[in-house]
């Protein structure tokens, strides 16, 4: 890029964290006033934190997967145990323990800060000029902010995966360990293993993999719970019955399958009743063949990088990995600051990143716009300290940002085929195997 373009996109960049920052500071500014936060940030003033200490209770008394039904590995339970203050739960429900336990707090926002630490590492490995602004967003933005308000395991999650996938470690074996637990926090990341096969990293592969099977059993010992037979009963369980019946669905979900699900139920939802059944059916035929559509551009996309392993970097291949299985469940969306890391390990070149930068930006804005307003509320606030006057609402959020995820990874899709093709244009169309040696393209 000629040095004029590269100083205007960085300005470009800067100018994108002030939405970020205002979002952040409205959403601290209305918690203050109001004692809970606002949409989009978690439904329930009571349940700030509650991802780490529902499951923490069933870490210190058993009965994960039984009882709680948690599609979790055992990883989960033996770190939120060392994390989090055992007295606290020898008799006390989740909430109580929450009042209780401040390591267990203190945990939550110590891990917050290691990612945003590596984050910026990472990203100033890459590129000094554009490794503050992207930093900033992403740590500053909705995705990882939700993730610390609920508390979430992903917080643990995310560090193992900028270790495993980042620039920051040399030491395959080290990735390998980082890779494995990554998986065992979230079974879903099994992909971004298998995403090492399209390069030929075989050994990689079977290094990770062997990590993820060793993690796994060390921490069954340890836990002494989570089979691998409870473990795909609960996963199936939760994929077979997960359905959309409510406006609370639709709050910050990371695909569209919730609007489809919506659009396709019988949901007494106002503005659904309202658009009526031919519309509704429409809108749940284009949702689905829009999700297919993707996916599809994601599979092509990965055998282009089976054919030319040296053309496409890893970053991305473990990106698309990620979102082909985020787009295809709903796994909340939180998970979103998993795809926008890998995404602003992108450069500003052609038209296609550039895009997927663009739209990262825009998911981290905590800001919405109302669409439906229900009548509020008293419920009990944990920011508070008592019962606050809650209003809820459905925003433009709600829809736009599955569809920017999808279009974010469907941008990124193309400009994998496309560059595979010019390579196969310039160098010739012959087989791949083997591939000429050459150094890896620029992030």
């Amino acid at each position: 890029m000629p040095p004029s373009d590269r100083g205007w996109s960085i300005w470009l960049e800067r100018s994108l964290t002030v939405p970020v920052a205002i979002g952040l500071a409205y959403s601290i500014i209305f918690a203050w006033f109001n004692g809970y936060l606002p949409a989009p940030y978690f439904y329930e003033p009571s349940g700030t934190f509650m991802d780490f200490f529902a499951p923490a209770t069933f870490a210190h008394q058993g009965g994960a997967y039984d009882a709680f039904q948690t599609i979790y590995p055992p990883l989960s339970f033996v770190v939120l145990k060392l994390l989090s203050w055992g007295p606290c739960y020898v008799f006390n429900a989740s909430e109580e323990a929450r009042a209780c336990d401040v390591y267990g707090v203190t945990s939550l926002f110590a891990f917050y800060l290691i990612d945003a630490v590596l984050i910026g590492m990472s990203f100033w490995k890459l590129d000094r000029q554009t490794a503050i602004p992207r930093a900033f967003a992403l740590c500053a933005g909705l995705s990882m902010t939700y993730a610390l308000e609920r508390g979430n395991v992903l917080l643990f999650c995310f560090t193992c995966l900028i270790l495993a996938y980042g620039p920051l470690l040399r030491s395959a074996r080290l990735r390998w360990i980082f890779a494995g637990l990554a998986v065992n926090f979230k079974v879903y990341l099994i992909g971004t293993l298998f995403a090492q096969l399209l390069k030929r990293r075989w050994r990689w592969f079977e290094g990770a993999l062997l990590a993820t099977v060793v993690i796994y059993l060390i921490t069954y010992a340890l836990y002494g719970e989570g089979t691998p037979r409870e473990l795909y009963a609960n996963i199936t369980a939760y994929a077979g019955g997960y359905k959309a019946a409510s406006l609370l669905d639709l709050w910050y979900p990371s695909s569209l399958k919730p609007v489809e699900m919506l659009a396709t139920g019988d949901v007494n939802f106002p503005i659904l009743t309202a658009l009526g059944s031919r519309t509704l059916e429409t809108i749940a035929f284009v949702v689905h063949w829009f999700i297919i559509s993707v996916t599809l551009s994601i599979v092509v996309a990965a055998a282009a990088a089976w054919w030319r392993p040296n053309v496409v970097p890893m970053h991305r291949l473990i990106l698309l990995s990620m979102g082909i299985a985020v787009i295809n469940s709903e796994v909340g969306g939180y998970t979103q600051m998993l795809l926008i890391f890998f995404v602003f390990m992108e450069n500003w070149r052609g038209v296609g990143r550039p895009v997927a930068i663009l739209l990262a930006y825009t998911l981290c804005i905590a800001l919405d716009i109302p669409i439906e307003k229900v009548p509020p509320v008293v419920r009990d606030s944990y920011l508070s300290g008592g019962n606050v006057i809650a209003e809820y609402f459905v925003g433009v959020g709600a829809f736009l940002r599955p569809v920017l995820v999808h279009l974010m990874l469907f941008s990124l899709s193309l400009v994998t085929i496309r560059d595979v093709w010019a390579d196969a244009r310039a160098n010739g169309w012959q087989s791949p195997l083997p591939w000429r040696r050459s150094p890896e393209p620029a992030l």
